[in-house]
């Protein structure tokens, strides 16, 4: 990155007039085709947006809000509120009514724009109940196309076409937005980064991959997480590469085959996806196909853990490069060549699958607190089951340390201690929320991310898990769930899982089934049930105990859970279990099972 930006304004008016004529965002139109928007329409967007925010009185530290999925609109309103030195708040669609009404008044929004009529048709309701709230507005309009009284994105855009405003340009140290944590345990807290802070992460991100204009993503991670937000908004206009933006969860693989990307950010469980669906459909080729796919992904997992290689299994494993593992990739689009992981710990063994199929895999590791890049994988130094080492530069300079006497007795090892970042991709603080904010931050500057974690003796780093869900049995030995139930989350047939036994003898799981996987399993294993039925049934709970003993390989004989119960229900945003981020509220699943936990003792 040769430009140093003060802000991420100069950043995107350097960029689209470098990259004019380039294909910026894409998405799928009602022909079925994806359309795509240059760098310089986009620009002129922008430029018509805040022109018109400035007509609906937005001012330098004012609050502009959006309730929306991913799309091209979603990146001009960001940008029209950074060209007002005005600061981004960003929702997602599946939160409640109640939670939008929470960060609304919490950040004080005087504009929300919003994705569709019924979001409008609640949000609009706020207008008077919040004495910040002014105005919201409709992205998609569809029936409300003719009702005067429904203020529209388009409407905006033509009203900032008649007066130009020039932008304001930020410093660094000015607040960019604010980033909402899931509030595992809470109410929602509000992240206040800079523009510096962003900028941190993207001068550091060229020294991880060799990326540009000649790249294309698939836009799958939710903008309101910052992994999104950074990697597909950011990034794009700092780098200049390309994105098309999936229509939905449903049709990511498809739309990867229609864009051909080379790059995808993505969490975990679309990695996961992917190897069940390969595996598969390998696992129902004809015998000798079957032996040939897996024999060469062994050789070359082999090869990734440093093994010497016999001279034909190097040559069985290229012809499979040029005959099976091609056929595969051209299922998704044939170019791709590097996925990035992020959000939540990815099983080595299916980076190392994705990787010999011939993807570069790099995991990394941050937080909405720091921008979010900690420490990534890069393609010149990787190791699986790590985060990768510390992302820094001249200019940025990141560092992290390993605190040891934090946690007291309840370190697990002489190891592990918490991880603590220092540098300028450190947030401002929790909005509004100095109490908090001092809570996590050292006397000289660090931010205590309440990570476990400990480097090995080249640098890399690598996390072991969450202090605050950490808890101690009857013994007083400390246990860290969420390691467990990560790995239980592996299985193609487990949904969710909760690990828990404080003060108790011994630790219990629940684990949510995949219930369409398991009735098609039951199927073929001639069990007709379905529901709670079928997991009742001594074959299911067999098959799942299996799984359980899989894992006492994989911790310590206090760690293992000795009990399980079966729960068939959606953990979901609506039920109240998950967070936005599907991140497990504890709490909420402890007093919802509670009778069942406790039968289980």
């Amino acid at each position: 990155m040769k430009h140093i930006f003060k802000s991420l304004v100069e950043m995107q008016e350097y960029s689209c007039k470098k990259h004019h004529e380039m294909e910026m965002y894409g998405r799928k139109e009602s022909d079925g085709k994806y359309h795509w928007i240059t760098f310089g329409q986009y620009k002129t967007m922008v430029d018509q947006m805040r022109s018109a925010l400035t007509g609906l009185g937005v001012e330098p530290e004012d609050k502009v809000g959006i309730i929306s999925r991913n799309s091209v609109e979603w990146s001009v309103c960001c940008y029209a509120t950074f060209g007002r030195k005005a600061h981004f708040v960003s929702m997602y669609e599946n939160q409640t009514i109640e939670d939008w009404h929470f960060i609304i008044e919490d950040s004080t929004c005087k504009v929300v724009f919003v994705h569709n009529e019924k979001i409008y048709d609640e949000v609009i309701t706020l207008v008077g109940k919040i004495a910040t709230l002014k105005h919201v507005v409709l992205v998609n309009e569809e029936h409300y196309v003719n009702n005067k009284k429904v203020l529209t994105f388009k409407q905006l855009l033509n009203k900032g076409a008649e007066k130009f405003v020039e932008p304001l340009y930020p410093s660094s140290t000015d607040t960019m937005g604010l980033i909402y944590t899931s509030g595992t345990t809470g109410k929602p807290k509000g992240v206040e980064l800079s523009h510096g802070n962003i900028l941190a992460n993207l001068f550091v991100i060229t020294d991880l991959i060799d990326f540009g204009p000649k790249d294309r993503s698939l836009s799958i991670l939710p903008w309101a997480h910052v992994f999104g937000q950074t990697a597909e908004v950011h990034a794009l206009l700092c780098l200049g590469f390309s994105a098309g933006i999936a229509e939905g969860a449903n049709t990511i693989v498809d739309n990867i085959a229609e864009i051909r990307p080379t790059i995808l950010f993505a969490v975990p469980r679309l990695y996961n996806r992917i190897y069940d669906g390969i595996r598969a459909k390998m696992d129902a080729a004809p015998s000798p196909v079957r032996k040939f796919f897996y024999k060469a992904i062994d050789i070359g997992e082999r090869i990734r853990d440093g093994e010497d290689i016999p001279l034909k299994d190097l040559l069985l494993l290229r012809i499979a490069e040029k005959t099976l593992f091609k056929a595969i990739l051209r299922k998704f689009g044939g170019r791709l060549q590097f996925a990035v992981s992020g959000a939540s710990a990815l099983n080595p063994k299916i980076g190392k699958f994705v990787d010999t199929l011939g993807i570069t895999v790099l995991e990394a590791y941050g937080l909405s607190e720091t921008s979010p890049l900690i420490t990534s994988n890069n393609i010149r130094e990787r190791r699986f089951g790590s985060v990768g080492k510390v992302a820094s530069n001249e200019y940025a300079r990141v560092r992290v340390e390993i605190d040891y006497s934090v946690l007291g007795e309840s370190v697990q090892s002489c190891e592990d201690g918490e991880v603590i970042v220092y540098g300028p991709n450190v947030m401002k603080g929790y909005y509004n929320r100095p109490l908090e904010t001092k809570a996590v931050m050292t006397e000289d500057g660090g931010f205590r991310t309440g990570d476990l974690g400990r480097f090995d003796q080249d640098g890399f780093l690598y996390i072991t898990g969450r202090i605050k869900e950490q808890y101690k049995l009857e013994n007083g030995k400390y246990v860290v769930p969420n390691v467990m139930e990560d790995q239980l989350k592996l299985h193609p047939l487990i949904s969710n899982s909760f690990v828990y036994g404080t003060n108790k003898e011994y630790n219990i799981v629940l684990l949510v089934p995949e219930m369409v996987g398991l009735e098609k399993w039951a199927s073929e294993h001639g069990i007709s049930k379905k529901g709670e039925a079928l997991l009742q049934d001594l074959r299911v709970k067999d098959l799942f105990q299996k799984e359980l003993d899989h894992l006492k390989e994989m911790v310590k004989h206090y760690e293992y859970p000795r009990k399980f119960a079966l729960v068939n229900d959606d953990w979901s945003i609506e039920s109240g279990l998950m967070t936005p981020t599907l991140k497990v509220r504890r709490q909420q699943v402890y007093a919802k099972y509670k009778e069942l936990i406790e039968s289980l003792y």
